[in-house]
């Protein structure tokens, strides 16, 4: 082979793999287009993926900004002459198999190949499988670009790659500055008297199993009335911080992100539904504050207004639940969660299985 052909084999492998450390970096920091929400991207990869691997909430967000500053400085690194073949090209071989490491130990714990790696962040979801697949290849190509270059070429100055590492690493912590956490779920405004504006249309549902709340039942000694209340036992959801309410009788509570089509579709369908049913659970709604200046324009495509509270990123995520994502849509009865759906996937949000659910009386949920 010749050295002209060595030369653009080894350029060509070096823009490969650097456009991928570059583009991971990057989708990390990104929802739906790049860099369109720095803080609510990094902050969902730490909820998802850093979480769950026993990082702690005040170790995560520093962890998670420097991991992403260093996969931008390699990717940029790989572009340059200085210590390629002798640092940056092992250091970088020596990250990938960190990370084929733990794709395949989390794929081994799980038993499957289910769920987003978080590779790309939300950007471009991948398999762990897929991921392992991917970073394997990558070490494929760096060990051969390993192999064809010059082993006497020069060093150089090292001071370039810690000012390109440390620069990458602060311009990460500049996109996605470190917020203080939120005290007990902090919750913005609206307060909840927000009027809820869907018109019931005229259904007579009072044969319904649901109107039937009391039976009676007569004592035959005493000669008197005795009436048994078909419902839960109250239990407290957790969720009065931000509901008054919420644990007294049928209620719908949703977790939506203003911006999310998914969720603004989950909304209509609610809505639809609450038009044909005057005995419908209450819907109240937990927003993230991402977007927050969309829920006018939210309310808008869902036909009605609901009363809501607005939460901040992380306790979002947590008061969602471990492995759970938007939309959710939660039926509770008295406190007591009797369904809850989320995500777009298998568990996703049902109608029609929402409107049997609700016409059930309780002597059926408990079942």
């Amino acid at each position: 082979m010749t050295a002209s052909s060595k030369n653009y084999i080894a350029w060509t492998l070096r823009i490969i793999v650097s456009a991928l450390f570059i583009v991971s970096a990057l989708a990390k920091l990104s929802k739906g287009h790049l860099l369109d929400s720095p803080y609510f991207a990094i902050s969902t990869f730490e909820v998802k993926q850093l979480y769950p691997m026993g990082f702690s909430e005040g170790f995560a967000p520093y962890f998670s900004r420097t991991l992403i500053g260093i996969e931008l400085a390699l990717g940029l690194l790989l572009l340059q002459k200085n210590f390629l073949r002798n640092f940056v090209i092992p250091v970088t071989i020596l990250l990938l198999v960190v990370f084929i490491g733990h794709l395949s130990y989390v794929t081994f714990l799980s038993g499957g190949n289910t769920g987003n790696c978080g590779c790309f962040g939300e950007l471009l979801p991948m398999t762990p499988i897929e991921a392992i697949i991917k970073n394997i290849v990558a070490v494929g190509l760096l060990v051969y670009l390993y192999k064809i270059l010059p082993k006497d070429s020069k060093n150089g100055n090292f001071w370039v790659l810690t000012t390109v590492l440390f620069a990458t690493i602060l311009s990460i912590f500049m996109l996605a500055p470190i917020q203080p956490p939120a005290s007990n779920f902090t919750v913005s405004t609206p307060e909840e008297t927000v009027t809820d504006t869907t018109q019931s249309a005229a259904v007579d549902t009072t044969d319904s199993a649901i109107a039937k709340d009391t039976i009676k039942k007569v004592d035959a000694k005493k000669d008197d009335v005795k009436v048994e209340i078909n419902e839960p036992e109250k239990h407290k959801s957790g969720y009065a911080q931000y509901f008054s309410n919420i644990d007294k009788g049928r209620k719908t509570l949703c977790f939506f992100v203003p911006g999310c089509d998914h969720c603004r579709h989950a909304a209509k369908e609610l809505t639809e539904l609450k038009k044909t049913n005057k005995n419908f659970p209450e819907i109240s709604i937990i927003f993230m504050n991402e977007e927050a200046d969309l829920i006018p324009d939210f309310f808008k495509e869902a036909g009605a207004e609901y009363p809501y509270k607005i939460i901040e990123v992380i306790p979002f995520w947590k008061v969602l639940g471990d492995g759970k994502d938007t939309p959710g849509v939660k039926y509770l009865w008295n406190g007591n969660v009797f369904k809850y759906y989320w995500g777009i996937t298998d568990n996703k949000f049902d109608p029609v299985d929402y409107q049997k659910l609700i016409n059930k009386p309780y002597s059926e949920l408990k079942k």
